[in-house]
């Protein structure tokens, strides 16, 4: 896997301050993406076990929130696979700590036995707390939306959601 940038003290990408990583690949491209250089799974940097321990490093000062974890597409399959082992990783050294996760792919997409689901899928899900999900659709472009870029896209609060099996949006409380 490779990734574009990762944003220390990141404000825009979840509650609080955050560390955000911006993974490489993308088969969704969508219409107006503010970033479509990430579509190319070779853009960027490769993932390595430094730029592991680089964020570990960022996520331990007490006032960072969590991780977020968007793109490109991070629930590209190879993304998944690249991923698990690492945010296993960060949920065992930071249990506080929230991990979100942005993707084009919706919720249910995500649990069909199709594309992207893969054998990380499951997991991978269980391993987050929020998922914000939905394709960028610039017609439904609303800029004074939190967290999300358009109307159609949701922020699944994946504990409750999996817990209750129906989806739950997350309350900013």
């Amino acid at each position: 896997m490779h990734y574009g940038v990762i944003k220390n003290c990141d404000i825009a990408d979840g509650p609080g301050v955050r560390v955000s990583l911006f993974v490489s690949g993308c088969t969704n491209h969508c219409e107006n993406c503010f970033q479509p250089e990430t579509w190319d799974f070779d853009y960027g940097t490769p993932f390595t076990q430094n730029t592991e321990d680089e964020i570990i490093k960022m996520l331990a000062p007490s006032y960072i929130s969590g991780l977020t974890v968007l793109g490109g597409e991070p629930m590209e399959p190879s993304n998944q696979r690249a991923l698990l082992p690492f945010l296993r990783k960060v949920r065992l050294v930071f249990p506080n700590k929230t991990i979100w996760v942005y993707s084009g792919f919706t919720y249910e997409e995500l649990l069909t036995k199709s594309y992207p689901n893969c054998e990380a899928t499951e997991e991978l899900l269980d391993l987050c707390d929020v998922l914000v999900d939905g394709r960028f659709i610039e017609a439904l472009k609303d800029i004074t939306l939190l967290f999300r870029g358009s109307a159609n896209q949701r922020i699944i609060d994946l504990k409750a959601t999996r817990s209750s099996g129906t989806i739950v949006v997350w309350d900013k409380k």
